[in-house]
């Protein structure tokens, strides 16, 4: 495999679209020697397959406001990869959303689905329209517009969407709910659903508890554990939460969330009722971390900038992408940090990533890590088709579960001579093994 001419002619059939082609970067240089040992995957061109999307859906979607004005926004589904299973990704709605956006969450999703071990494929869609500040009214509108256009491509056994950043359980509803009109059918085509109509226990801090889990598992393989750690995160939303919640219930201290605004510090640490107060942010559409602070006055709000200067044992960036650089990957390390799990996909930078490779820092990646949101989506097109509801304790053992078997694969395929485990690599190689194997039985379709 000619790593360079892959990535020239890819950056000329895809001009400007920069955490696409990062994200592919990042994974051909990991599965570089795999490659290179399996020429039967050069000869069937599964490289040049895989980093190309299957289809790509782009489309306007026009909705009435509330004072009755015509609003147009972009709407797209990613359907990357499909060799494991039908295609699984979330849709995004946020100003930030376009087709590189989603082509690089697409990408990583099909990695992130294949070490689930479920039978899904990867894909990824959503829209640049910003829910903050709409009305339910105007939200559902939007949402109704939406899937006039995406319900051509989705199904139970064809692509089943979930929620992601602006998409919760309401806009899931709405979306549901247009969907089950147009085709006459009630099944499990998105997940995220409401509890009371086919959605699953643990499914909105899924995530955030797998995160955890897959931290826990790395501390625990120096004969540590989340007991008594200092931990910084990123975020304030359901992944934040998650992780918070559960960081908590393992011993742990959370001291950091953040927002577009700043971060809090709260030394005193973040659990109880202050946990419950993250809800109530994330439920107030204003998007800033700031009012923490007026709630809860030991803890001081930092303006404009990420928490990672803040001292602490491990970090769980749970916000966006390419939020931690290298200048905070030093700081971190500078400060003791001893292990950085990514609850949120692709946030440190390759430089941020490097410094943490060279000074043998335990890191995982957002697509082995962040793994438990989508294999919790997973468990509820499980129960939809079974027409069960499992209890939390059931769904949350069999997240764990997964996660283990996760850390466990990356440990396989990504431990080093000297014994440091590089879980990117260890992610990557994993992932690309099972969908190449799977696209090499199924022939060039």
């Amino acid at each position: 495999m000619n790593l360079e001419k892959l990535m020239i002619d890819l950056e000329k059939k895809h001009p400007g679209e920069v955490e696409y082609l990062q994200a592919v970067r990042e994974v051909l240089e990991s599965i570089e020697e795999v490659v290179n040992q399996n020429p039967h995957f050069e000869s069937a061109g599964i490289v040049e397959r895989i980093i190309e999307p299957d289809r790509v859906l782009s489309f306007k979607v026009p909705w009435v406001d509330d004072s009755g004005k015509v609003n147009v926004n972009l709407g797209y589904r990613v359907q990357f990869n499909n060799a494991l299973g039908p295609y699984k990704g979330g849709l995004r709605f946020h100003p930030s959303v376009n087709l590189s956006i989603l082509k690089f969450l697409g990408f990583e999703q099909i990695f992130k689905n294949s070490l689930t071990t479920l039978p899904i494929g990867g894909g990824k869609g959503g829209s640049d329209f910003n829910p903050k500040g709409k009305s339910d009214a105007e939200i559902m509108r939007f949402c109704q517009s939406f899937m006039l256009e995406l319900w051509k491509i989705i199904g139970p056994e064809i692509d089943v969407p979930a929620g992601d950043i602006g998409v919760g359980g309401k806009e899931i509803g709405y979306l549901y709910g247009m969907y089950k009109k147009l085709t006459h059918e009630h099944h499990g085509v998105l997940t995220g659903k409401g509890l009371s109509w086919g959605g699953s226990l643990i499914r909105p801090e899924a995530t955030g508890f797998g995160a955890v889990y897959f931290a826990q598992e790395m501390l625990a393989s120096k004969g540590e554990s989340m007991k008594g750690k200092t931990v910084c995160i990123s975020g304030f939303g359901n992944v934040a939460w998650g992780a918070a919640s559960k960081i908590n219930e393992l011993g742990g201290k959370v001291v950091t969330i953040s927002g577009p605004d700043g971060y809090i510090h709260d030394p005193q640490g973040i659990s109880g009722d202050k946990i419950e107060y993250m809800l109530e942010l994330r439920a107030s559409n204003q998007d800033i971390v700031q009012p923490y602070s007026y709630e809860f006055p030991d803890a001081a709000f930092i303006p404009g900038k990420h928490p990672w200067e803040v001292k602490c044992d491990v970090a769980i960036p749970c916000a966006t992408q390419n939020e931690l650089n290298a200048e905070d990957a030093k700081t971190l390390v500078n400060n003791g940090c001893v292990c950085v799990a990514e609850g949120a996909n692709m946030p440190s930078t390759p430089e941020a990533v490097e410094i943490f490779h060279e000074n043998k820092i335990m890191f995982g990646p957002g697509k082995a890590v962040n793994a438990g949101g989508v294999a919790t989506s997973g468990l509820e097109m499980s129960q939809n088709a079974m027409k069960l509801n499992w209890p939390r304790e059931e769904v949350d053992q069999r997240l764990h579960h997964i996660m283990k078997s996760i850390h466990s694969t990356c440990v396989k395929h990504g431990t080093e001579e000297d014994g440091y485990v590089n879980y990117v690599k260890g992610a990557n190689i994993a992932g690309f093994l099972k969908v190449a194997n799977a696209m090499i039985d199924q022939g060039v379709i």
